[in-house]
């Protein structure tokens, strides 16, 4: 058969008697001709600009924007090419009712979709390099195609075609579409006059665009690239390369910063409140603020959503066309078709909607809009609930830097508040706008799915609509059960984490004592506790689980069951599977609606409480010593008319801000008499609650001098200062700060710092950063001030210490200072600052005496009085007062004296010699002190911290310790490999830790319950086909008996699915928990049974961890992941295998799906792994930063730092934002992808069943069984992703379990050792080799002792001599590998290590108490009577203290003792040590740390209460055993002196007489 344009069936084809125009085929042949110029035109440009810019040159995105127009010119385009669709189907489906084929009814419309794509194509190049000249091309195209179809729909006209006819109506469209792209070029070429104009206009990119940093495209790339996110593909494929950071993401583009945002919310909110000024007991709305702000993305949000739940009705409606259209041709074979007249080629819409394929091409086409609607509408709520969170956090930010501080202090607002507000509410807030479009589309949904069912089923739709929405408030039920069931989880979890932290931090204590066990059941118990609230939570969640498999299945049952009884026509095929389809659409919003409900609940109530916040109280604005800074934000915008967006990004926003807050700032005072620097007038200030804490005061602070404040405890010396700062409120009178600086030329200098106060606070307060930075804060680093500052404050040992000096950061993995050093950083501060006004609150309290003498003549006297700054000091010291300038005597709030040293002698005899009895006392206390150095310890201590740990720096790594390690080549592709590969032995190992029975009951059950399912729906095939059967043969008396045994199998199936559904959600569950319980418990145990030296190289936060978060992940996140993982995946396959088993060929086409789909999650898995770990580390600097901040309010307050740190607040806001952006968008990213496989698979699902199928049935369960394949496909992909990250956590938690645990079996068995032994206390050393572990050095090398029965031994010698190692041996906690230790002629080696540990008694250097009662400190395993602990009390001198306590010895002991003070703690060790009556005691420095008194009560009892027991001491001050039995020497693991002191004092020159001299 010859091919001709105009058919070779007509012979009138050819024919132009009545004119060119009128012969339809030279009409069509014109529409070709603009299609063919434009493509003549384009491609040489085209090909010529990819040449020149070979693909290796990138354009760089700071050339793109956008011209007039944009996205609307893309819409139209994408019109026009589904219009063209739709043309070409009509040509070709008019041309298979010719008799030959008529290449004139479909060639021009598949040139015309080819151009069209062309021009998109030319003009996104033009776009993006900015040359606009090149339009003209498009606009020659627009302005002939417009004028060709405009010809043809005129001939269509004068021919009278009716306008129910398809052509007529897609000319038509095509004019209109035609002349509006005309009008947007003819729109581009006002705007920017590329051409026809004199001076063409010209346009830079976007300004986020110039800024390289920016890497979030979203906003900038062309409509196409923003509805599937192709700009994301660079950052997902390279994070295949090298992992993800925060250089790869960027900055967040302007219009999203946190700042842009607040000031937006802010203005709305400022509106509300002006709203409501007038009204008092009303509130301002932050609804209406947020609505404002906010809103027309939420409603352009809301518009996408109702697009694509529109278009998602479209599935059930093409499935009931194309069975129909398939069950018609299957019957109608016999009659033969009509063959058209070609002169009368026309196809009216009915017709073409009637067949098959263009129905199948219409659901793919309806699938692609509707998923890229929804994923647009999921992305704008995204950024939409991302910018409002940022804005939220500025502006609770922005509130914490001005509230009260009596509001903080007075519990009002506590920082647990403060933390939930950032940590929670806002999170709720944005989550609940992520939801928010559910809101009003469900209903709509719902009501919508309800007409169309009752449309195909008539009544019996209602019935199963009733089904659904009767089960729905039970979902709503268990939600709300489920966050009941969270929350006391974490409860418990947060009292087992108490106790697990407790147990950690005294694990050598317990240890020695052989106490672990006691303490592990206390976990083990809250465990289980917490085991059963999780066994609620794990019930509700399965039943929610099985609800949402369940409903569906019910809903369908009672649906056909009702339309088989009440009908008298068979079910249809057609009808049975668009209303199952329906029904799956239905379930999704009534499941979604519970949640929803419940988020909208808890927003209400976080904007309650947000609303409470940002109206509580602020701090008095007329401290007049610096213009209020929270101008700063606002200021920017009311100046001369700037926009934000004005603000120079190249100056940090710090400058600016202050540039901006300067005309406010200038206010003049009269200038007081020089050399007055404060100045307060008849002052009566209150912390709030309106009496007056300080009253009628009266005081001078001369400039450049030195003032002390003192008085007794609690009279009122902190609030004086903080009065004078303006933290309190000031009933009545004034603060005058005289204008320093004013005559100084230089206005710079003096702006920088005029009324910044340096303030130490009494309780030291240090940010989360470098020991540097601590002390720079923020001012600029100059070498030697800094060296000036460390050396006065003597920080330079304790720096010297840390791992990396003062670039250490403080507060991060266990890297705890003492008070001391923490105060002496904050005093550091203070001077380094460069302020004319320093204020130290009492710096000497938690100094010892040699450090505070250091830092008062190096410090204040020296580095102050040199700068001339004036200084106020706070101070219990009274032996310094000679020092002060100005002194100010305080007592209940009031000043009693002021004036200098002289003038009080003079004036107030009683009061000097009240000062100077004092002093007397407090020399003696000195003399005492000089003994104790503190500070020593201290270092001591942080050594101790420290050290251990430098070996283990690469600890952070151990996730890596699989395996790979001896392959350590570190070449990229294992590393890749390590990237991209699924942890499966992992998951293997989670899987089987809950039990093999439990394992495969799941398996077995899953695989069950989805044949099951499949089975129903393949019956429902047979049974609405056999039916049709039937109808056709119209047996009546078949039909009925038919029925009753379809219906019965039908409802069998049916119950049995909704059963299994229970049994499946069940097993998951219950194997999660198992998992859950038997991991934590292997952990536990294993962790209290390792050996001390893995507590040592192990920080504790790194252990805690595994307890806290991952465990957490073990027992609420793996079952659902799990479970939903395994539902989509094996969704997915039943879907698979019931296609292929409809049509076989669908096979074929599923290879090149599946490829794509490999590649997809693949490359996804390692990005969206990344991202999310980003965005979990960028989350704790933020709250970090909040908690910090209110800490420290009144410091931050006193140097006037606000701005610096709302700018540090607002880089950390969009840090973090940036992270959750770009996981959102790579989730949008993948569900894109995946959504549009989803439809291919539809597509090919349909054409291949319509080809192939072997009947109606069949067709229609394939179609309905591709439709749910798009809906999981991204679920299956999201899984593996989650699943993958949380795996990590069962590894870190097995990294655990693989550890050696210390050796508890002796050679004996405990039967066998004397009930009392050791009951001389006889000690022979022989021969003694100890090591940590097998691969280090020994600390002890063949020492040799012998101790008799009672003797007091005292062992010295300098640090790591192995003094203490020596005493660790007692206890086997180290590897003694040669030589052993005889106690009572039982050599230790072959105990067993409970009993051993348990017969011998230590008192520690640390004072360990734990929380509980003191009954319980002493006697954890409750063997003694109380007669026995109180006398243990007595001999310890707390018995009159103890005593004293509400329930004696049942008082609580908080946390670490922290009630009690070091020496008393120390104290309660020693009576812990006498209630075990054991014949050995060994102490390891236990005097280190206390004061002479508690010394002293130590060594007498030492001397009577053990009179007849073994002591062995070791020293840490020499003096303390002087007055033993027995001195050891040790250096370097060796014995080098062992006699009595006595003798050993003869030898001049020996070691210990030179301990003694330097001691003395």
């Amino acid at each position: 058969m010859r091919l001709a344009f105009c058919g070779n069936d007509n012979a009138s084809a050819y024919n132009i008697t009545a004119g060119v125009l009128r012969n339809v085929c030279f009409v069509d042949a014109l529409n070709l001709v603009p299609h063919v110029f434009l493509l003549f035109i384009t491609f040489p440009i085209l090909f010529i600009g990819w040449g020149s810019q070979s693909s290796k040159v990138q354009i760089h995105h700071n050339t793109w924007l956008h011209f007039p127009g944009h996205n609307l010119r893309w819409i139209l385009t994408f019109t026009l090419l589904f219009v063209h669709v739709c043309e070409i189907a009509e040509g070709i489906v008019s041309d298979t009712q010719m008799k030959s084929r008529h290449l004139h009814l479909f060639l021009p419309a598949i040139m015309g979709f080819v151009a069209a794509t062309v021009s998109i194509v030319y003009y996104h190049n033009i776009e993006t390099s900015n040359f606009p000249k090149l339009l003209l091309a498009l606009f020659l195209y627009w302005i002939m195609a417009f004028v060709t179809k405009t010809i043809k729909l005129v001939r269509y006209c004068q021919d009278g075609v009716p306008f129910s006819q398809l052509r007529f109506c897609i000319t038509g469209i095509m004019v209109i579409l035609y002349g509006l792209l005309m009008a947007v070029e003819i729109n581009v070429i006002r705007v920017r006059r590329y051409v026809f104009f004199m001076n063409p206009q010209k346009v830079k990119p976007p300004e986020d665009l110039q800024d390289l940093g920016v890497r979030f495209l979203q906003p900038f790339v062309n409509l196409l690239s923003k509805a599937t996110y192709w700009w994301m593909n660079t950052l997902i494929i390279s994070a295949h390369k090298k992992p993800v950071d925060l250089k790869a993401i960027g900055k967040l583009p302007i219009a999203m910063r946190a700042l842009t945002n607040y000031v937006c919310l802010k203005e709305a909110y400022e509106e509300q409140k002006k709203k409501v000024a007038d009204q008092p007991n009303r509130s301002p709305s932050i609804w209406l603020a947020m609505y404002s702000a906010f809103g027309r993305p939420i409603l352009l949000s809301s518009t996408f959503r109702y697009l694509a739940d529109l278009l998602g009705f479209a599935g059930p409606l093409c499935i009931s066309g194309i069975v129909q259209g398939f069950q018609n041709t299957t019957s109608n074979t016999n009659t033969t078709e009509k063959v058209k007249d070609p002169s009368n080629s026309y196809l009216s819409s009915e017709e073409f909607l009637r067949n098959v394929y263009v129905l199948a091409v219409l659901l793919f086409l309806a699938l692609i809009l509707q998923r890229t609607f929804l994923q647009a509408s999921y992305y704008v709520t995204t950024e939409t609930g991302i910018n409002l969170r940022g804005a939220l956090l500025a502006m609770i930010y922005n509130k914490i830097l001005r509230l009260s501080t009596s509001n903080l202090s007075m519990g009002e607002m506590t920082l647990g508040q403060i933390n939930n507000l950032v940590a929670i509410e806002t999170n709720q807030l944005m989550w609940f706008l992520f939801l928010c479009p559910n809101l009003w589309a469900m209903p709509v949904q719902i009501i919508m799915g309800v007409i169309l069912l009752y449309n195909l089923l008539g009544v019996s739709a209602l019935v199963g609509a009733a089904v659904i929405v009767l089960l729905a408030p039970m979902q709503y039920f268990i939600a709300t059960k489920l966050a009941e069931a969270q929350k006391s989880t974490l409860d418990y979890s947060t009292e087992r984490l108490k106790k697990t932290n407790e147990i950690l931090k005294g694990i050598k204590l317990l240890k020695l004592y052989a106490w672990e066990h006691i303490f592990c059941t206390s976990v083990e118990e809250t465990r289980m506790k917490e085991l059963t609230s999780l066994k609620t939570f794990a019930l509700h969640t399965s039943l929610s689980i099985f609800m949402n498999a369940a409903i569906p299945i019910a809903a369908v049952l009672a649906t056909f069951v009702t339309y088989a009884y009440t009908n008298d026509k068979p079910l249809q095929p057609a009808q049975a599977f668009a209303s199952l389809s329906l029904f799956h659409i239905l379930v999704t919003p009534l499941f979604l609606l519970s949640t929803v409900v419940r988020f909208a609940v808890k927003a209400i109530i976080s904007v309650q409480k947000l609303n409470e916040f940002l109206l509580s109280d602020e701090i008095g604005d007329d401290s007049w010593r610096g213009g209020d800074s929270s101008v700063a934000y606002e200021s920017c915008k009311k100046h001369t008319g700037l926009h934000t967006k004005a603000i120079n990004r190249r100056q940090p926003l710090r400058y600016q801000l202050e540039s901006y807050e300067q005309p406010t700032r200038k206010q003049t005072r009269p200038v007081e008499t020089d050399d007055i620097a404060i100045k307060v007038t008849n002052g009566y200030f209150s912390w709030g609650s309106g009496l007056a804490t300080l009253s009628n005061i009266n005081i001078r602070i001369p400039t450049g001098q030195m003032t002390m404040i003192v008085g007794q405890v609690g009279c009122g010396k902190s609030s004086l200062l903080l009065a004078i700062l303006g933290e309190m409120q000031t009933l009545e009178g004034k603060v005058h700060w005289s204008n320093v600086n004013e005559t100084e030329p230089s206005f710079e200098a003096s702006r920088r710092n005029r009324y910044s106060v340096a303030y130490a606070a009494q309780k030291p307060w240090l940010l989360n950063a470098t020991v540097e930075e601590n002390i720079i804060f923020g001012s600029p680093f100059n070498k030697q001030r800094y060296k000036a500052v460390t050396d006065a404050c003597s920080l330079q040992p304790d720096i010297d210490l840390l791992p990396f000096g003062d670039q250490t950061e403080i507060g991060e993995r266990g890297i705890n200072l003492s008070g001391g050093q923490r105060q002496r950083i904050c005093v550091a501060r203070a001077l380094y600052q460069n302020t004319n006004i320093v204020f130290l609150d009492d710096p000497f309290s938690a100094l010892d005496i040699h450090l505070s003498d250091h830092l008062m003549q190096e410090g204040i006297l020296k580095f102050l009085q040199e700068d001339k700054r004036t200084l106020v000091l706070v101070t219990h010291k009274l032996q310094y007062l000679p020092h002060a300038d100005w002194i100010i005597a305080m007592k209940d709030g009031m000043v009693l004296r002021e004036g200098t040293l002289k003038d009080i002698q003079n004036n107030d005899i009683e009061l000097y010699e009240h000062w100077k009895t004092l002093m007397n006392r407090q020399d003696q206390e000195l003399e005492k002190d000089m003994e104790a150095d503190q500070t020593t310890l201290e270092r001591k201590t942080l050594r101790r911290a420290m050290y251990p740990r430098e070996s283990k720096s690469q600890l952070e790594d151990e996730d890596e310790e699989e395996e790979e390690e001896e392959d350590e080549d570190d070449n990229m592709s294992t590393v890749l490999r390590l990237r991209t590969k699924m942890p499966w032995k992992t998951c293997w190992r989670y899987l089987t830790s809950g039990g093999f029975f439990l394992l495969l009951m799941m398996i077995f059950s899953k695989l069950l319950k989805h044949s099951v399912i499949v089975a129903i729906d393949y019956w429902l095939a047979t049974w609405t086909s056999m039916d049709n059967a039937n109808e056709v043969r119209n047996v009546v008396d078949v039909k009925s008996t038919n029925k009753t045994y379809h219906v019965a199998v039908f409802s069998i199936l049916s119950g049995a699915g909704i059963v299994l559904c229970l049994i499946t959600s069940l097993t998951v569950e219950w194997m999660g928990l198992t998992a859950a319980k038997n991991l934590h418990h292997n952990l536990l145990n294993k962790i209290i049974l390792g050996p001390i030296r893995f507590f040592d190289m192990t920080p504790l936060g790194l252990i805690l961890n595994r307890f806290s978060a991952d465990t957490n992940i073990v027992d609420q996140h793996i079952p659902p992941t799990l479970e939903s993982l395994s539902r989509s995946t094996l969704l997915c396959l039943s879907a698979i295998g019931m296609i292929s088993y409809a049509t076989p060929w669908f096979l074929v086409a599923l290879v090149p799906l599946g490829i794509a789909f490999y590649f997809i999650q693949k490359y996804f898995r390692v990005a969206s792994k990344d991202l999310q770990e980003l965005d979990d580390s960028t989350q704790l600097p933020l709250l970090c930063h909040f908690s910090e901040t209110a800490e420290g309010l009144t410091t931050i307050r006193a140097f006037r730092h606000e701005a610096r740190f709302k700018q540090r607040m607002l880089e950390l806001t969009d840090t973090n934002n940036i992270a959750y952006l770009f996981l959102s968008a790579a989730n949008r990213w993948l569900e894109v992808r995946t959504d549009y496989l989803g439809a291919c698979i539809v597509l090919t699902a349909a054409v291949t069943s319509i080809t192939e199928g072997p009947n109606s049935g069949f067709v229609g369960l394939g179609l309905l069984y591709a439709l749910t394949i798009t809906n999981y496909l991204n679920w299956v992909v999201r899984n593996l992703a989650d699943l993958e990250v949380q795996m990590g956590a069962v590894k870190k938690v097995h990294s655990f379990l693989n550890m050696e645990s210390e050796n508890y079996d002796g050679y004996l068995d405990p039967s066998q050792v004397p009930k009392d032994w050791p009951q001389e206390g006889e000690i022979k050393i022989e021969n003694l080799c100890v090591r940590y572990e097998n691969n280090l050095k020994p600390v002890l090398k063949h020492v040799k002792a012998y101790i008799k029965p009672g003797q007091k031994v005292g062992i010295c010698g300098r640090t790591g001599s192995g003094k203490s190692s020596l005493s660790l041996a007692f206890f086997r906690m180290v590897d003694i590998f040669d030589g052993r230790i005889v106690i009572d002629g039982i050599d230790i080696s072959k105990l067993p290590l409970h009993t051993l540990r348990s017969r011998l008694s230590i008192i520690l250097q640390d004072p360990i108490l734990f929380s509980g009662s003191i009954r319980f400190n002493l006697d954890p395993e409750c063997k003694c009577t109380d007669d026995r602990l109180w006398e243990a009390l007595e001999i310890a001198q707390l018995k009159n203290m103890v005593k004293s306590l509400p329930g004696g010895l049942d008082a609580m002991v908080t946390e670490g003792g922290e009630n009690f003070s070091v020496g008393q703690r120390q104290l309660f060790c020693l009576a812990r040590a006498f209630v075990r009556k054991s014949s050995i005691l060994i102490m390891d420095e236990a005097t280190a740390s206390i004061d002479m008194a508690t010394e002293n009560i130590l060594q007498k009892v030492v001397m009577t209460a053990f009179a007849d027991r073994t002591v062995v001491t070791i020293a840490h001050r020499v003096h303390t055993i002087l007055t033993a039995d027995l001195v050891i020497v040790m250096k370097r693991g060796n014995i080098l002196e062992y006699d009595t002191p006595e003798n050993l004092l003869s030898q001049e020159d020996g070691i210990f007489a030179s301990f003694v001299r330097a001691d003395m």
